[in-house]
């Protein structure tokens, strides 16, 4: 396997630390000694001064003193030192602290990237009509990911607007064991809408939802009575490919209520509102329900209420032959907006007005879509779905799309601020990080059409670093991966990368890791790769037999030490120590597990987990979804 690296080092950032000698601790207690003895005098002489008020001069709330005397004048800060952050119960001890400071402004994109040389048309509507000069009122701004949401869970694909955490919560320190808990396996399976197979149990990116509910939702929505009355009640929220929504309990896998039956196949990843009410925003995969509709859907969770439905087949699209949407959407809260892109090129943004009384249980929105589409230069309209997720940094949206092109749109004003034409298709969902006063994406390509010549082949599976905020590639990687081209016969398996890569945090805030599939063959092997995020150099790489299509996810203990879990296409669950690449142990998960029927074929984890503490949550193609301990 080769593995091929490009680093552009002219963009690295470095800031020398400085060091201090014996010499300058010296001089700091000399000083110190003075400021204290000074301190002393000015109070002993306010005592026998008689005055018993603050010096006119001092700051009643800065800890300043102004001294003042014929000889010298001294100023003397006593600053009270910040309050340690503390963890709120709905935010995520991975990614706590808060480090964004999320200040970075955007630049001048890189040659040949911005709107004007890519030669940009793009419109926003409201309705039928088209937007001038459209700016966002009241502006739309996201934060540090880990005031995303106000209830604790993972509530959207990798949980956040940076898209870069898909666990809540801590695992046991000392990590070792993975253990089936609990088994659900009634999903059944939907003929596709034109193809001749069908869809069957859970696909990509199928990631689960969870959430912890607050007491007062949780008593306004149609759970069954017993989970109703279930304090600390965590649901698990599973979209599948036979054309309903489950809903389980984390702790054991019983059903927390009668499944949402929506009637045609969901591939992707839904959403749950952030502020903790009980609305899911979902996505349709394949326009084979009996109404023969395709889009997505807004309903409410109290009582299955369908509160919105944008058609995908949208004569306003530059796509217009379809309208699935794969994405995973995410709402900004303090705005009240949903962003949703879709396979038909659009990205559309709705100012909801919800109206929310947690007393009463009432729910309702008013929907204002303002919808954005654009078209570069030299790309067919056919090509420019957007089946990525969108990540967002302060007010810009990125995402790539059929065409390979990764863009950043900044939302407020829905204009084109540059697109980089990647080196093949890309679906991977790009991840934000901000480093050292700089934002970084981190995404990959699929092996797909690097070739016309023939179905079956051998490409390269690039790996890039890009700079948000200019679009330029800090450094870039490949490796050599295998791709079978059938989708008409429902054996359509993309190599390279299809899971959404890791940027580390804690023990290995170092790394960046990803994954690529089929490394060994049509169907076979996978590697883990995890590179240095400054340099791009390889530090360790974990080599799998089985194909992997999953998203890999990052755990960590209360120590910070790291865990990576990922998924592949056998039902297996690899356990690996985050620094150092080496496999800790791996379960196979076992369907019908105590049964005359118990097996362990066909359960491939072409879907992504979640983990909410000591638990994870994934589906399976099979019908299967597992839920299983880490120990």
């Amino acid at each position: 396997m080769s593995n091929r690296m490009y680093v552009n080092y002219d963009n690295q950032y470095h800031r020398p630390r400085k060091r201090r000698g014996n010499g300058g601790f010296t001089a700091l207690v000399a000083l110190t000694l003075v400021l204290v003895i000074s301190v002393i005098g000015v109070f002993l002489y306010s005592i026998f001064s008689g005055n018993d008020s603050p010096d006119s001069n001092a700051s009643g709330t800065g800890g300043s003193v102004s001294v003042s005397d014929t000889n010298a004048s001294v100023i003397v800060n006593t600053l009270t030192p910040a309050a340690e952050p503390t963890l709120a119960p709905s935010q995520n001890s991975v990614i706590f602290p808060a480090t964004a400071q999320m200040n970075v402004p955007m630049g001048t994109p890189a040659s040949g990237l911005s709107a004007a040389e890519r030669g940009v048309d793009e419109s926003v509507f409201l309705g039928d009509s088209k937007v001038d000069a459209f700016v966002r009122t009241p502006a739309l701004t996201f934060g540090d990911p880990l005031n995303y949401q106000s209830v604790a869970g993972v509530l959207t694909f990798r949980g956040n607007n940076f898209r870069n955490c898909a666990s809540f919560g801590t695992v046991p320190t000392g990590t070792t064991t993975l253990e089936q808990a609990w088994e659900y396996n009634g999903v059944g399976s939907m003929s596709s809408s034109s193809w001749s197979f069908s869809w069957s149990g859970t696909g990509w990116t199928g990631q689960p939802l969870i959430i912890q509910w607050d007491w007062d939702v949780q008593q306004t929505m149609n759970l069954y009575p017993e989970k109703k009355a279930k304090k600390g009640l965590t649901e698990v929220i599973q979209a599948t490919m036979d054309g309903n929504v489950y809903f389980f309990d984390l702790d054991d896998g019983t059903k927390t209520r009668d499944p949402l039956h929506v009637g045609f196949t969901i591939k992707g990843t839904p959403a749950v509102d952030p502020r903790g009410y009980p609305i899911l925003y979902l996505g349709q995969g394949d326009n084979n329900g009996s109404d023969k509709q395709v889009g997505f859907r807004i309903f409410s969770l109290i009582d299955y209420k369908q509160l919105y439905y944008q058609n995908g087949l949208d004569s306003r699209a530059f796509r217009t032959n379809w309208g699935a949407c794969d994405s995973s959407p995410i709402v900004n809260a303090a705005t009240d907006t949903l962003i949703y892109p879709n396979e038909n090129g659009m990205i559309y943004t709705i100012k909801l007005n919800t109206q929310y009384d947690k007393a009463t249980g009432q729910l309702s929105i008013n929907p204002e879509n303002y919808a954005y589409r654009y078209l570069l230069n030299g790309i067919s309209g056919s090509d420019i779905g957007i089946e990525s997720s969108m990540s967002i940094y302060d007010h810009y949206g990125y995402c790539s799309d059929n065409s390979g092109n990764l863009i950043c749109v900044d939302l407020n004003t829905l204009k084109l601020v540059w697109a980089k034409q990647l080196d093949d298709d890309s679906d991977v969902t790009p991840v934000i990080e901000e480093d050292n006063g700089r934002v970084y994406l981190y995404c990959g390509t699929e092996v797909d059409w690097q070739r016309s010549d023939v179905l079956n082949y051998m490409g390269a599976s690039y790996t890039y670093k890009i700079d948000a905020m200019t679009g330029d590639v800090i450094w870039r990687t490949s490796s050599d991966c295998y791709t079978k081209n059938g989708e008409d016969k429902g054996d359509d398996v993309n190599g390279g990368m299809l899971g959404t890569p890791i940027v580390g945090k804690k023990s290995i805030s170092n790394l960046v890791i990803f994954s690529y599939c089929m490394t060994k063959g049509l169907y076979s092997g996978n590697r883990l790769v995890a590179y240095d995020k400054t340099t791009g150099e390889q530090v360790w790489d974990y080599e799998m037999n089985c194909y992997s299509w999953s998203s890999p996810v990052d755990v960590y203990d209360a120590d910070g030490n790291a865990y990576i879990i990922i998924c592949d296409s056998n039902g297996q669950i690899h356990l690996v120590d985050g620094k150092t690449g080496t496999r800790i142990m791996y379960l196979q998960t076992i369907r019908n597990k105590g049964t005359a029927n118990e097996t362990k074929q066909g359960l491939n984890m072409e879907s992504s987990p979640a983990v909410f503490n000591d638990m994870l949550v994934i589906g399976t193609r099979a019908g299967s979804v597992f839920g299983v301990r880490i120990k």
